[in-house]
């Protein structure tokens, strides 16, 4: 269950091909624990701005910006504005959760007898892979810039993980799903 998400696009007139009768203002928005989207409904007072985190939990005394949860939105669904931002709100995320996603680094598994699971970040190869199960046994990472530090092949490692979960939010085709659930 979500209780905070990042507002990807905010739409103060509503979607634009919602017709005249009834347009309440709308954000796009992603959470920060499982990524999922979201369609928004802002409270009328909120003042509301492109990679805030908002409360969307089930406590609605706490919601200060937040009006409703409108609905559950797919990729395909989101605003070319909210596409946009995606990549740079998902990297805030995973820099302010360093730990949580350090900790992937230092836990995958292999998935078969052919493919581990850190194969599963776009860009990362066999030889990459080498490298990182070679450091990773001589101690846990602490966090990427010691990662980065320790694994020279290997050029921006948060950025591989923003990568992978905007796959996974983008393909639905996708075998295994490792951060979106």
């Amino acid at each position: 269950m979500e209780e905070y998400a990042h507002i990807l696009d905010y739409l103060a007139q509503g979607l634009p091909s919602g017709g005249f009768a009834k347009r309440e203002p709308l954000c796009y928005a992603i959470g920060e624990e499982e990524f999922k989207l979201f369609e928004i409904v802002p409270k009328a007072s909120a003042k509301i701005n492109i990679g805030d985190r908002v409360y969307i939990g089930k406590d609605t005394g706490l919601r200060t910006q937040v009006d409703h949860i409108k609905k559950r939105v797919s990729f395909e669904e989101l605003t070319s504005a909210a596409k946009a931002e995606l990549d740079f709100v998902i990297l805030d995320i995973v820099m302010k959760a360093q730990e949580r996603f350090i900790r992937f680094y230092n836990e995958a598994e292999a998935i078969s007898l052919r493919k581990h699971m850190l194969e599963e970040l776009p860009g990362l190869g066999k030889k990459t892979l080498i490298a990182v199960l070679d450091e990773r046994k001589k101690g846990r990472f602490k966090d990427f810039t010691d990662l980065g530090a320790r694994v020279p092949l290997l050029k921006g490692p948060e950025k591989l993980i923003v990568k992978r979960i905007v796959q996974e939010l983008s393909d639905m085709t996708l075998k295994h799903y490792i951060f979106v659930r």
